[in-house]
């Protein structure tokens, strides 16, 4: 049997929100393993999330830059929420999001020319000594479109195309760019409201589907009914469940009842010209992980209706 601290009990609390002797007994009964406590939770019914909960101690900025045809997104981070509101830090996290529209990884663009005879990575080696504080440029991720255009998004802007949530949504189309740019950033605020895991249901992680299809089958069997009724149950627990991670198959939560492909494929009939949303990419400070709790989509549906 696994020797079950109280460090391991706790972290498991933080992550579910199960209580004390919940989680001691779901440790207990898979030797241990964090994640397979999480999803032995989640199966009773006990975890009220399956998420990490807390703050992450990365701040500073995440940028987008588009060009037509090609967009990118990245990420600075610093030590503290001062930095991001410095005029110079914001200069340089702005100049780096336009120079990685040409860069193919965060490795490429910190070796990329800046400015002044210095290379990006050695330019925010010189803005750490100025400024006393420690900064890292994270990761970025660029899209890019034969016909049409890649829209971008900020949330919780800071600056023209500076904030803690950057969204890319890349449309390929014949359309007027007016109309791609309207719909693009409709997607994008949905995108950064709703952060979808993928494009399309081809396009989930099939390790996470099969993670989340294996607590399905669990929480249906502790229904306790006939095997073919389970089946049934499990079929439609996981349409919902694309409705909650696939882009195209979430609602729109702008109007809050119309599918994002239903959204695309208006846009297109009126346009008269093919749509097709051929990636998105959404970055968020800090990795991704909630730095609090905030009701994105409200946020967005009041900005877009505002």
């Amino acid at each position: 049997m696994a020797d079950i601290t109280a460090s391991m009990v706790k972290d498991l609390r933080e992550k579910t929100g199960a209580g004390m002797m919940d989680a001691k007994k779901a440790l207990v009964e898979n030797g241990g393993d964090i994640e397979k406590s999480v999803d032995w939770l989640r199966a009773k019914g006990l975890a009220k999330a399956a998420k990490k909960s807390g703050r992450t101690a990365a701040e500073g900025l995440v940028a987008v830059e588009t060009n037509g045809t090609t967009g990118a997104v990245v990420e600075v981070n610093s030590e503290t929420d001062f930095v991001a509101r410095n005029a110079e830090f914001q200069d340089f996290v702005k100049k780096t999001a336009s120079i990685a529209l040409s860069a193919n990884s965060v490795e490429d663009l910190a070796s990329k020319g800046f400015g002044g005879g210095k290379s990006v990575q050695e330019t925010l080696t010189d803005l750490i000594a100025k400024i006393g504080e420690n900064m890292t440029l994270r990761r970025m991720q660029r899209l890019q479109v034969g016909k049409g255009l890649v829209a971008a998004y900020v949330h919780g802007a800071l600056g023209e195309g500076l904030g803690k949530i950057g969204v890319l949504v890349a449309l390929e189309s014949e359309a007027k760019k007016e109309t791609l740019e309207a719909l693009g950033k409709q997607i994008a605020m949905h995108i950064a409201a709703a952060n979808p895991e993928s494009l399309d249901v081809a396009g989930l992680d099939p390790a996470l589907l099969e993670r989340e299809r294996s607590v399905l089958i669990e929480q249906a069997r502790e229904s306790g009914k006939p095997d073919n009724i389970i089946e049934k149950m499990i079929e439609g627990r996981v349409r919902k469940y694309y409705e909650e991670v696939v882009l195209l198959e979430q609602v729109f939560v702008i109007d809050g009842e119309t599918k994002v492909s239903q959204v695309v494929e208006k846009a297109a009939k009126d346009a008269g010209s093919s749509i097709k949303i051929t990636g998105f990419a959404r970055v968020q400070l800090g990795g991704g992980i909630e730095k609090e709790e905030e009701d994105f989509a409200a946020e967005v549906a009041k900005v877009a209706n505002g």
